[in-house]
């Protein structure tokens, strides 16, 4: 497999977390990623109290993949604005079915 690079990995924050080791939950997650819903990037459609960016479709992807976020956080010194939005709407989605 060919090893692939961050180009922007000094600017990283903190080191990777590794969320799971299931291969079967990573293809879940990678078969949700052309269902990732198609929101203005940076606006508040869904008015939610904030904006739908790259860290909303990440907390979308890996709820929709089924993996508990409970534990996850930014690292330390880090912020993950967006996030919730992507968590909110994946969850009411999974409610409804959708």
């Amino acid at each position: 497999m060919a090893r692939r690079v961050i180009p922007d990995v000094r600017e990283a924050v903190g080191d990777p977390q590794r969320l799971s080791q299931d291969g079967d939950r990573a293809r879940r997650l990678l078969e949700q990623v052309g269902s990732v819903p198609a929101l203005v990037w940076g606006r508040d459609e869904l008015r939610a109290g904030e904006m739908w960016n790259s860290n909303s479709v990440v907390a979308w992807l890996l709820v929709r993949s089924g993996l508990e976020l409970d534990q996850i956080q930014p690292p330390a010194g880090g912020r993950a604005p967006g996030w919730e939005v992507g968590v909110r709407l994946a969850r009411r989605q999974e409610r409804s079915g959708a």
